[in-house]
């Protein structure tokens, strides 16, 4: 017969200790026997949890049974009492891993997570606090089923109580001693008040102490370096505490004060922000807060108070345009003047980002003129537009002088408008820092979208008094080319590129709000923006591969996807790249794909170009034809049989801007142009019909090529025709390009490298060749 005892393991069996009977009984055919064997299983199986008995001894028990084990033991109690069964499965439970045996050896119970883990998952823990008159505290442990929605006291023994010692142990350690004593201490309150655990306070006492941080007044113009105060301001209710109140909270001895005739219990974390001085910040930081209404300090999100800020970088003054300036400005041009004046003048920059042809040259010649211009102007372009920069203002603002600082023999001036490329840039930053500037334009400043450039570098560190941002497209592939426009304009309001990752891996409501008031964003779609403009229609139009373009285009296809398959890394990326590279050269036209210099063979794209281009002469008209393909310009150069201007990025500026006026002014009917090197900023609007000769693979890149000829100053209807060749991959991005463009101003993620991501399936969908439809 087993008598247990208390620890268990000194229990006996047949008159002798545990230990000791337990090999002679294991040769036994009767119960006990049975019940021995028994429990040797479940121990070799780990079936033991750790425990407490009632008298506060760790102990093993066996656990947890499964309903086979459960099964077999009331069987077994048939012949015996399930109790003393129990009792002594847990003293064999116990006994073996303290003498070495199961998996458990060695080990003592409280060093075993298993009962914590079945708690986790089986009951909740909470205390109901009671207070007294003298308002001392008094705890009551409460426990329920996590699917049972109300607490019970904790009442006599069980698994439950043991589970909660268990866990007491490691979430806090008081709790072991609220199950046998209920008072709290001062002390213990203010550790509760800093733990996890459920607890129900009693309703008499306040419990809606909250923090905020209040950012301090900019005053008037400000710079975005500028350090602003930073502090904390707590409020009971809703409502803001007085500083003789967070006084009060700063010195209380206990974690309860009496504020405004309520008792309020003190969280130590809030009674440290009443006396807590934080870092100054940055107006830059400041004002991402105050706009978002969230800063993170020391790693927590943290409700910020209103300010004044946003109310200030909201409010945009009115005022008339410049009177030097030479042109009436449209209603939606003189608001872009007046919120860049507004911006530059609290020391903020902007970015002016509307779309291609809205005028924002014109809109910041007149900003020049607003401005003090003391001091002068630079304004950094691609090399292109050097031209177009000095015939507006010439045009629009005659009075102001203005220098190129560009070619062998450049000099900086003084005053009026210094005009240079991003590439000069680059070579002279040095000279170009050294000097004063009232503002620095970066036009298309998409060019600076990679921070990490020499050209970003350069630009970041030339200083100036304002800085302006120009681009029709601020994003294009990622939202990190956003973060470099405006930490050059604005720099820390969006933080470090690092942390500006973390915090905004896309775009959400709370980075709109941060980034509406410094980039103002109008399209030509917009209700009252550009009403004159004539009708902009877009067709995409199929044509079929010949014969020869289909037998390579297949033969790439297959070979390079053999390849594809038994590579992996950068191997892998490297063959997708070239796979979907050559299949575009081959739709464009079997030489381009072969390396000829002259056109042989057929095309259907050439096909049908040549009956565009013969219909579009024959009604007097002028077209674009954008490629980004150098290679394949040349060899429409050859085989176009009108006169045709080509536009390239090894054209010299002097050349370029002949070609442009020769254009505009009729001298030549079509214009074949580079789509990097031309794809921005040309004004040429004597074309009405747009030719996109071969796809890219982001439509706001097309669409700005296109706004070349759609744009302030086109009188007839353009009409843009996108040639795609059919069955091809060119047919399903195009698909692919839409669903782009119905994103808007959503991120625009990968470009070719998102291709290279794909599985191998995915690929052979994406490139195979199809038959026609």
């Amino acid at each position: 017969m087993f008598v247990p005892a208390d620890p268990p393991r000194f229990g006996q069996l047949h008159g002798k200790p545990l230990l000791e009977a337990l090999p002679d009984v294991l040769h036994d055919d009767g119960y006990w026997g049975v019940a021995a064997a028994t429990a040797l299983t479940l121990v070799a199986r780990g079936r033991i949890v750790p425990g407490v008995t009632a008298g506060g001894h760790d102990t093993w028990r066996v656990g947890p049974l499964d309903h086979a084990d459960e099964l077999h033991l009331r069987q077994l109690a048939a012949h015996g009492d399930y109790d003393e069964l129990r009792g002594f499965l847990d003293a064999v439970a116990d006994t073996l891993p303290r003498t070495g045996e199961g998996p458990f050896a060695g080990t003592e119970p409280h060093d075993v997570p298993e009962l914590k883990t079945w708690a986790d998952e089986q009951i909740k823990i909470s205390l109901r606090i009671e207070t007294s008159d003298d308002l001392r505290f008094r705890a009551i442990v409460q426990v329920r089923a996590i699917t049972d929605p109300y607490p019970q006291d904790v009442r006599g023994s069980g698994r439950e109580l043991d589970a909660i010692r268990a866990m007491a142990r490691v979430d806090w350690p008081p709790l072991q001693r609220l199950l046998d004593q209920a008072d709290l201490t001062d002390g213990e309150i203010t550790e509760l008040l800093g733990t996890d655990i459920e607890v129900h306070w009693p309703r008499d006492l306040a419990m809606t102490l909250s923090a905020k941080a209040v950012i301090g007044e900019a005053g008037g113009r400000f710079e975005a370096g500028d350090l602003l105060t930073f502090d904390w301001r707590l409020a009971l209710g809703g409502e803001e505490l007085t500083e003789a109140e967070m006084d009060v909270i700063a010195e209380a001895s206990r974690p309860i004060v009496k504020l405004r005739d309520q008792w309020v219990l003190v969280d130590p974390k809030l009674k440290k922000k009443a006396r807590q001085q934080l870092k100054p910040i940055t107006a830059a930081q400041a004002v991402t807060a105050a706009l978002t209404g969230v800063a993170i300090i020391d790693g927590e999100h943290v409700e910020v108070a209103p300010h004044s800020l946003t109310t200030a970088i909201a409010t945009v003054p009115e005022f008339p345009q410049p009177a030097a300036l030479r042109a009436q400005l449209r209603d939606y041009q003189l608001h872009g003047l007046r919120w860049l004046a507004h911006m530059t003048g609290l020391g903020l920059g902007a970015c002016l980002a509307d779309d291609m042809g809205l005028g924002k040259t014109i809109t910041l010649i007149a900003l020049h003129l607003h401005r003090d211009h003391e001091l002068p102007t630079l304004v950094v372009c691609p090399a292109s537009l050097l031209g177009n920069w000095e015939r507006e203002i010439h045009r629009f603002a005659p009075g102001v002088s203005v220098t190129r600082y560009h070619g062998p023999q450049r000099t900086l001036a003084t005053g009026g408008v210094v005009l240079t490329t991003y590439g000069t840039m680059r070579l002279d930053a040095e000279a170009l820092s050294e000097h004063e500037w009232g503002m620095v334009v970066a036009d298309e400043a998409q060019h600076v979208k990679n921070p990490h450039s020499g050209t970003a570098k350069a630009l970041r560190s030339i200083p100036a008094a304002a800085r302006v941002a120009l681009s029709g497209t601020p994003v294009e592939n990622s939202l990190s080319e956003l973060w470099a426009v405006l930490d050059w304009t604005t720099p820390g309001l969006l933080g470090t590129h690092r942390a500006f990752r973390t915090r905004w891996p896309e775009p959400d409501d709370t980075l709109a709000k941060v980034v509406r008031p410094f980039l103002l964003r109008r399209r030509k779609s917009d209700p009252g923006v550009a009403p004159e403009l004539p009708a902009k229609t877009e067709t995409d139009r199929y044509v079929s591969l010949s014969v020869e373009q289909a037998a390579l285009y297949e033969a790439l296809t297959r070979e390079t996807l053999d390849q594809i398959a038994s590579s992996d890394g950068m191997a892998r990326r490297g063959l997708v790249l070239k796979l979907l590279t050559g299949l575009k050269q081959i739709c464009n036209h079997p030489s381009h794909y072969l390396g000829h210099t002259t056109p042989q063979g057929a095309s259907g794209k050439l096909d049908l170009l040549d009956e565009l281009l013969d219909t579009i002469v024959a009604e007097d008209g002028s077209a674009l034809i954008f490629t980004q393909y150098v290679g394949m310009a040349r060899l429409l150069q050859q085989h176009i049989k009108q006169p045709t201007l080509f536009l390239h990025g090894g054209t010299p500026v002097p050349q370029r801007e002949q070609m442009v006026d020769d254009f505009q002014n009729g001298r030549a009917p079509v214009f074949l142009l580079s789509l990097k090197a031309a794809g921005t900023g040309l004004n040429l609007t004597r074309a009405d019909h747009v030719i996109h000769f071969d796809r890219w693979w982001n439509p706001a890149v097309e669409d700005q090529a296109t706004d070349r000829a759609y744009r302030i100053g086109q009188t007839r209807p353009v009409q843009v025709h996108k040639l795609v060749t059919e069955g091809t991959v060119e047919e399903r991005i195009a698909a692919l390009l839409q669903d782009k463009r119905d994103l808007a101003d959503a991120v625009l993620h990968g470009g070719e490298s998102a291709f290279t991501e794909l599985t191998d399936a995915e690929l052979a969908e994406l490139v195979q060749l199809r038959s026609a439809q």
